[in-house]
């Protein structure tokens, strides 16, 4: 004796979806690019602000005395640390959907650095940035390095999500 068979239906296999046209390629190339350039400017941006934040939450400290120094330096270095931490989450966020390619971060990275590194060299009129002494600006430095390392390896490590 045998069972009635299930009916079965069969899909038929989806068309690939049709190549893009020469004008399409070439937008898409000119969106990648300038999304790489934002995302080199919003790197020195941010590396800016990053400066600018360490410094003037340095002062602040400076300028207490007693347990009201302790609170606000702790609250100051609390609140930078993860205002560092998201902002360049979002950079390198939008640093690889807005160009597409896994090593996109980089492009945030290297300017980030290098303002940061230059923020730390003296003037000739005698300003510096970050000081020696300054562990807000140098806990701003670890906390974005190691967030841009994270990031960099996540997305060149990680596979791309399998579209369908």
């Amino acid at each position: 004796m045998t069972l009635p068979a299930a009916p079965v239906s069969i899909l038929p296999e989806p068309q690939p979806p049709a190549s893009p046209s020469r004008a399409e390629r070439a937008l898409d190339r000119a969106l990648r690019v300038a999304g790489g350039v934002v995302t080199v400017w919003a790197g020195v941006l941010a590396a800016l602000l990053d400066l600018i934040f360490a410094t003037w939450a340095w002062e602040a400290v400076q300028g207490r005395s007693g347990g009201a120094q302790a609170l606000v330096g702790i609250g100051l270095v609390l609140a930078g640390i993860a205002a560092v931490v998201a902002s360049t989450v979002l950079l390198g966020s939008f640093a690889h959907r807005s160009t597409g390619t896994r090593w996109a971060v980089a492009l945030a990275a290297l300017p980030w650095f290098l303002v940061i590194v230059v923020g730390g060299f003296r003037t000739t009129e005698g300003d510096l940035a970050l000081a020696g002494d300054n562990v807000l600006g140098l806990a701003l430095i670890v906390a974005g390095a190691v967030t841009f390392a994270v990031l960099g390896f996540r997305q060149i490590v990680v596979p791309p999500p399998v579209s369908r």
